[in-house]
């Protein structure tokens, strides 16, 4: 949730909704004619096709660049191949204004229609709370069809769930993803200790060093200063890591405050880390 920062992934994973230009539209058509006997040349012309409907249960082989755009629909593959996102629901677009113009399906309201919808709906997928997705590396992405096909009437929105393996992957995902949050393949983990220059988030299923084990909510409308933070996680990061280490006096852990690029993305918690 792009590595990006954890927000900044929700950020560009929504950070997240999907502009790709395979949208598999079919070229602009050439209206037919036809001579008369009366020399008159009539045109017909064909409607635009707003083309298929995406459907839940659906698979796609996304690649990273396509899951951090917002517009398009990819074309779906058979689930028992390689794919790496999931369609878990599909809604439709509001897209009447009250002054009885059409918003357009890449504005930013049609957009944040698709992204609450995809969010709120993730943790009941993955039979997780919104808590614990906290702590792992699956994110909501959407899709909204092209401005063609919307003028054609297409009017639906897509929300796939991936898994950011690595930076700039993502995971192989299995058939079926309902109420797999809880796969530790997933959870969140580090290549290296925050804060160093070797540290990147990953999945845990992949090779790591640290592992993210709880969150700490922060207060307040504006990022509080550094060590404000840092003095509000020190007490719920060390009771994590108590718990968690084999000589409960003997023990690290590390704390992870959010930057101000994920609190304006909405990340209002930080994270204690342990070594794996």
């Amino acid at each position: 949730m792009r590595r990006l920062p954890l927000l900044a992934l929700v950020a560009a994973l929504a950070l997240g909704g999907c502009t790709s230009p395979s949208d598999g539209e079919p070229p602009a058509t050439t209206p037919s004619t036809s001579a008369t006997p009366t020399g008159t040349v009539p045109t017909e012309t064909v409607p635009p096709d707003p083309g298929p409907d995406p459907r839940v249960g659906e698979c796609h082989a996304l690649s990273f660049g396509q899951a951090v755009a917002v517009v398009g629909r990819t074309a779906p593959v058979p689930c028992r191949r390689r794919h790496t996102a999931q369609t878990y629901f599909v809604g439709r677009l509001d897209l009447e204004t009250g002054a009885g113009f059409t918003r357009r399906v890449d504005s930013r309201a049609a957009q944040r229609q698709a992204r609450q919808a995809c969010t709120t709906r993730l943790p009941q997928h993955l039979a997780r709370t919104p808590r614990e997705l906290r702590l792992s590396m699956a994110r909501a992405v959407w899709f909204t069809p092209s401005p063609r096909r919307a003028e054609a009437g297409a009017d639906w929105f897509r929300c796939d769930l991936v898994v950011v393996a690595a930076p700039e992957r993502l995971l192989r995902l299995p058939r079926r993803t309902r109420g797999w949050g809880d796969t530790p393949a997933i959870a969140m983990c580090a290549t290296a200790a925050p804060g160093t220059p070797q540290f990147a988030r990953v999945a845990c299923g992949g090779g790591h060093s640290w592992r993210a084990v709880t969150t700490v909510d922060l207060p307040g409308r504006r990022l509080p200063r550094q060590a404000a933070i840092a003095a509000r996680m020190e007490a719920s990061c060390r009771d994590a890591a108590r718990a968690q280490a084999d000589d409960p006096l003997d023990f690290v852990w590390s704390q992870e405050s959010p930057t101000r690029e994920q609190w304006d993305a909405g990340q209002r918690y930080g994270i204690c880390w342990v070594p794996a």
